[in-house]
């Protein structure tokens, strides 16, 4: 397991960004969240749907609409959802661009494989052509899962460290906590850190073949972001949204999903000082299945003397993969900013994944 130090020096999260079933933006994401709005839609296009033809997409997303035709003939749809989520939180402020760009910036993005489509496409391409060879050499940096944090760093001038994370469900809390060592190590200044997924048909017959038929809610996809940076003390201007009181990632032994969450909520709180009745806010990832089940008990029980607002987002935007983690904590800044009356307390973001892994994190919300 690993875990954020204690104490001072803890990074904080200045800046954040979404893209989101909701829509573009941090905006539309909070309102989305303060109105807890459905995004589920039919596909127009039911044969490309998949095994369903329901899904949570972000509305009216083209690549090329978005971000424009200059570089992006080849772009692929995660990638265009990383870059357009980094972008639109650069854009935010004056500050975030100020900071979060150049040589000091780092990016951190967690993935489950980078674009399943792509990789798909790709290699189909290769044995339908008249000779293995004859495929679009453009598409093939689509292929690698590092593609998205790649592209964003050459959009945005990033020339820090740029790493991409797998992890499923707990790939946010990956890229949240490996951002948190870069910080510590001195190897960067500021960090961009967050997490996504697209929806894709590919994606959704994955999905359908390797789950185990108690799916409930539909796919989603987006990215979210975060900034975060040393804490630079109180008169330093610094716009802190919520400290990073503890990262805690665990793996699952002997199919003990419970027990292994539960290990990590315990050494979250014991290593970070905060008390269980702080804890005001909780954003559970929702997996289905088993995973999703001993979650939701696992929380139920740790909380049962604890009045926390439930901002699981699933019921929401869909079940969005590798991103969800991230969606759970920007979920929790949202929160935070429309009630100020949890400025002080603790939010709790916890994750399960079927692949074996399961992760928490604490934040100091301001």
């Amino acid at each position: 397991m690993t875990t954020t130090a204690t104490g001072a020096g803890r990074p904080v999260i200045t800046a954040w960004s979404a893209v989101s079933p909701f829509g573009i933006g941090r905006t539309a994401f909070a309102e989305g969240v303060r109105e807890r709005r459905p995004t589920a839609v039919v596909l127009d296009d039911a044969g490309a749907a998949g095994p369903r033809d329901e899904a949570c997409v972000v509305p009216a997303f083209e690549v090329r609409t978005v971000l424009g035709k200059k570089g992006t003939r080849s772009m692929d749809r995660v990638t265009g959802l990383a870059v357009t989520a980094v972008g639109a939180l650069l854009d935010d402020t004056e500050r975030s661009r100020a900071v979060g760009t150049g040589e000091g910036a780092a990016l951190a993005l967690g993935t489950t494989t980078g674009s399943a489509q792509s990789m798909m496409d790709f290699t189909r391409e290769s044995l339908t052509g008249d000779q293995p060879f004859f495929v679009d050499p453009a598409r093939f940096p689509n292929t690698v899962m590092n593609c998205a944090a790649g592209q964003s760093a050459i959009w945005y001038q990033l020339k820090g460290p740029n790493t991409t994370i797998a992890g499923g469900r707990t790939a946010g809390l990956h890229a949240l906590n490996y951002s948190r060592r870069l910080l510590a190590a001195g190897r960067a200044q500021t960090v961009l850190c967050g997490a996504a997924e697209e929806y894709s048909t590919a994606r959704a017959w994955l999905e359908h073949h390797s789950g185990d038929g108690a799916r409930t809610a539909p796919l989603g996809e987006g990215c979210a972001v975060l900034l975060v940076e040393p804490a630079a003390g109180e008169d330093a201007g610094q716009p802190v949204l919520a400290e990073i009181l503890a990262v805690e990632l665990g793996v699952v032994l002997g199919d003990d999903v419970a027990g292994s969450l539960m290990a990590c909520l315990r050494g979250a709180l014991r290593r970070s000082g905060a008390d269980l009745t702080e804890i005001a806010a909780v954003a559970r990832c929702g997996a289905p299945g088993a995973e999703g089940d001993a979650e939701t008990a696992v929380v139920s029980e740790l909380l049962a003397d604890v009045e926390a607002a439930d901002l699981t987002q699933v019921g929401l935007i869909g079940d969005t993969g590798a991103a969800s983690a991230a969606f759970q904590a920007v979920a929790l800044l949202a929160h935070a900013e429309d009630n100020p009356a949890v400025a002080g307390k603790v939010g709790l973001v916890t994750s399960v994944d079927r692949t074996g892994t399961v992760g928490c994190a604490l934040l100091r919300l301001r």
